[in-house]
This record gives C-alpha cells, sequence and structure tokens, in this order.
C-alpha cells in the first residue's frame, strides 16, 4: 500500500510515528512537509517542520518538548548573545545548527530543498520519503496589529516570539502562488492508495501545503480516499494555537468547522475525537464519511490506535 501524508511539525510528526507502527511491511509512506514555515536565521536556511519529521522519525527528538534535539545544549546561541547578534527569541540547540549549516552549504552548492532533504534523511533513516512541498522559498507570514502598527511578522515571530497573543487578520503564504510542487510531490499523490491529513494545523500546516498550486488540485483528483484527523477536540486546539489562525481565515475552532473547510471536494472521511461526537451528523451531511475516536495521541499505543483507525476509515470510504 502506497500511503500518502502532508504532515506539518509536531503532530504530523507523531502521527507518522504511530502510522509507522501500523503499516503492514512493503508498504511505503511519502510525506509531504510544510516548508511555509521556514526561516532564515543567523545566515542559515531552518526548516522547523521538515525537521521535526526527520528527528522524530529517526529517534533524536526532545520528546519532552516535541521539537528540537534531544540532549541539546546551546553554548553557540549564548556565545552570539554576548555579541548582542540576534533574534534571541528564537532558540537553536548546537546540535541543531549543524542540520543547518548542512543544509545551507548544500543549497549554495546548488542543490535544490528535496535533494537537500533527501541526503539530510540518509543519516537519520526515517522510514519515510520526506518531501518539501516545494523547492522553492514560501514563507507564511501573518497580519497583525500591535504597539507597532499594522503589519506583516514571519508565522515563527508570531508564533514563538508573540506567543499569537494579538489577533491574526490574515495568513499570507508568501511565494506559494508561484512555488511549483517539488519532484515526486504529484506523482506520489497520483500513485496514492491512501491519502491522510493528519491533525495538524489546517491553516498554516496542511493549508499552506495545499497552497502551492497543483498539490490541492491533486488531492482533489485523486483516486486514492483522503482522510483526515481533526487537531481540534472540544472546542480547542490539541496542541499550540490553531484556533488564532482559524480565526484569520473565518474559520471556527471545532471539529466540524474544519472539516467544512477542507470540505467534500477534497476530503472523503474525518476522524473526531469522541468528545466531539455530536459534530458526526453535521459533518456527514455534507457529503464527508464521519466516525468518533480517540484522538488524543497520549502515549504511542494511542497514537497507534488513532492511525489504524484513519486507515480503516479509508478503507470503507474505498468500498
Amino acid at each position: 500500500m502506497r500511503i500518502v501524508a502532508l504532515a506539518g511539525g509536531i503532530g504530523g510528526a507523531r502521527f507518522l510515528r504511530g502510522l509507522k507502527d501500523v503499516v503492514a511491511p512493503g508498504d511505503e509512506i511519502t510525506v509531504i512537509g510544510n516548508t511555509g514555515d521556514d526561516i532564515h536565521l543567523f545566515g542559515l536556511k531552518v526548516c522547523p517542520d521538515l525537521d521535526t519529521v526527520m528527528y522524530t522519525l529517526g529517534g533524536g527528538i526532545h520528546e519532552e518538548q516535541g521539537w528540537g534535539r534531544a540532549e541539546e545544549s546551546f553554548a553557540v546561541k549564548a556565545e552570539l548573545a554576548a555579541y548582542g547578534v540576534g533574534p534571541s527569541w528564537f532558540g537553536l540547540g548546537d546540535k541543531d545548527f549543524a542540520t543547518h549549516i548542512v543544509r545551507t552549504q548544500m543549497l549554495g552548492a546548488g542543490y535544490p530543498l528535496s535533494a537537500v532533504t533527501e541526503a539530510l534523511c540518509d543519516r537519520w533513516q526515517p522510514g519515510v520519503r520526506l518531501l518539501p512541498m516545494s523547492d522553492d522559498r514560501v514563507e507564511t507570514h501573518v497580519k497583525i496589529t500591535d504597539a507597532e502598527g499594522t503589519r506583516a511578522v514571519h508565522f515563527q515571530e508570531y508564533w514563538v516570539r508573540l506567543h499569537a497573543a494579538v489577533p491574526a487578520e490574515a495568513i499570507i503564504p508568501v511565494g506559494a502562488d508561484t512555488a511549483k510542487p517539488a519532484p515526486g510531490v504529484l506523482e506520489a499523490i497520483a500513485a496514492a492508495d491512501v491519502i491522510l491529513f493528519p491533525p495538524s494545523n489546517p491553516v498554516v500546516s496542511i493549508g499552506t501545503i495545499l497552497a502551492v498550486p497543483g498539490i490541492r488540485a491533486a488531492v482533489a483528483a485523486a483516486a486514492a480516499p483522503v482522510v483526515g484527523l481533526s487537531p481540534i477536540i472540544g472546542g480547542a486546539p490539541v496542541r499550540g494555537m490553531a484556533d488564532k489562525v482559524l480565526a484569520a481565515v473565518g474559520v471556527e475552532a471545532s471539529a466540524a468547522a474544519v472539516a467544512l473547510h477542507y470540505g467534500a471536494e477534497l476530503i472523503d472521511g474525518w476522524l473526531v475525537d469522541q468528545a466531539d461526537a455530536a459534530s458526526v451528523a453535521e459533518v456527514t451531511a455534507a457529503g464527508i464519511t464521519c466516525r468518533a475516536v480517540p484522538l488524543l495521541m497520549s502515549d504511542p499505543a494511542a497514537t497507534a490506535a488513532m492511525a489504524r483507525a484513519a486507515l480503516e476509515l479509508a478503507e470503507q470510504v474505498r468500498a
């Protein structure tokens, strides 16, 4: 079976680890990773979501944080601060710096991001084929109004430095409209037996991937069933501040509203948590097959059960 998953960072990576636990030997998983969170810091190209997937599936992630390297140190960050070099709000660890140095060197030598990602994965052996959504530069920016006036800031600044404390007025995937899907992305979608939307942020993770011309159309036209898992449980995001960016695009922070945001033209099946079982009828009425199952990734067994439920729903939709 050929499985394609569109994924952001922490939530997507943890779901993919559960998915790996339940697929049969010989099944192939291709992950199309969000690069809208990418940022240039200290002269280096940083790809937070790609690295989180790579580290998580490769066994190098800081488990408690869900991002960054395990057993990390921050000597370089401290030295940069001593020189007065910022930004201080984005913490890169010493081991993590090495990944970004290698990536930046390879990009500077003319290799596309997809080839660089493949080379980095040669070390980590994540057990999936990890593809960036595009080799072209795409950055998600957020329009806000604060004491400095109305302005657009990089998503990382909004999320990490400002902690989404001010309302997001608009989400702008800068460069997405002229970007091209990375090599292998459209081919993987067309050849898939199942397409999954993990419980990643529907606006700035999966939404940004779908904003690259050709990807949304490919998913909508795919013969494979498309199944998503709600990142919202009981009216609140499981992790992070997805409700802030959902409000910016006029979508209520509810399991049903996110399903309707994707729409029946894009997804065939939708899993909601048991806490949102009352929304099953609303989603079903919109033409999307919906089931209520436990969706908290509280431990590896629970995460594996979520992945299994997604694959079972895909089979039901296919039938």
